[in-house]
């Protein structure tokens, strides 16, 4: 989590005209870092997992998240933080990073922190759950459409149980159950 919150805090800084350590700088060109592959490390706890920014509601969002899917979330308010001086007092109360983690989800979140930035609202990010069973898959879809646009109703599809909705907070998710 630390690592998830210095990379947060560097795009934050460099918005407000801090700059990063040089260390940060690769002097190879955009092209060489696009060839170059990332060669997995013994040990290595690198993964990949959803993060959502919230435009101020990301406690709402992540509580209902976890009474959904329950599991432990932690959170911390950039109040709570040691970063706290480096924001102005108006973001003191903003979400600076949220985890949920379950046996069925691992997400990330906070709240936007770029006062020089507005956000764009969209449906930028989809969250997929796939692999459960049909009744599993009924039961979350359930849950998550409570106050959702439900833009595909679940259904049997060719290839499997399927659906999508826009939650409350304008969340993309998508289901898929395979046929049993």
């Amino acid at each position: 989590m630390h690592l998830r919150i210095t990379l947060l805090v560097i795009g934050v800084l460099m918005d407000f005209g801090a700059s990063p350590r040089a260390s940060l700088n690769s002097p190879r060109s955009a092209t060489s870092q696009q060839n170059t592959t990332l060669k997995e490390e013994k040990g290595s706890t690198m993964q990949l997992s959803s993060y959502i920014l919230f435009d101020g509601n990301c406690k709402q969002a992540m509580d209902f998240y976890r009474s959904v899917f329950g599991g432990e979330l932690t959170l911390t308010t950039v109040g709570e933080s040691p970063m706290k001086a480096v924001f102005p007092a108006s973001l003191h109360a903003r979400v600076l990073n949220a985890r949920l983690k379950s046996p069925l989800v691992d997400i990330s979140a906070s709240d936007w922190l770029r006062p020089a930035q507005t956000p764009v609202k969209g449906n930028t990010l989809c969250l997929y759950l796939s692999g459960g069973t049909p009744s599993d898959t009924t039961i979350l879809f359930r849950k998550l459409s409570e106050g959702a646009d439900v833009t595909d109703p679940l259904s049997d599809q060719p290839y499997g149980l399927y659906g999508a909705l826009n939650d409350k907070f304008g969340i993309r998710w998508m289901f898929h159950a395979e046929k049993k």
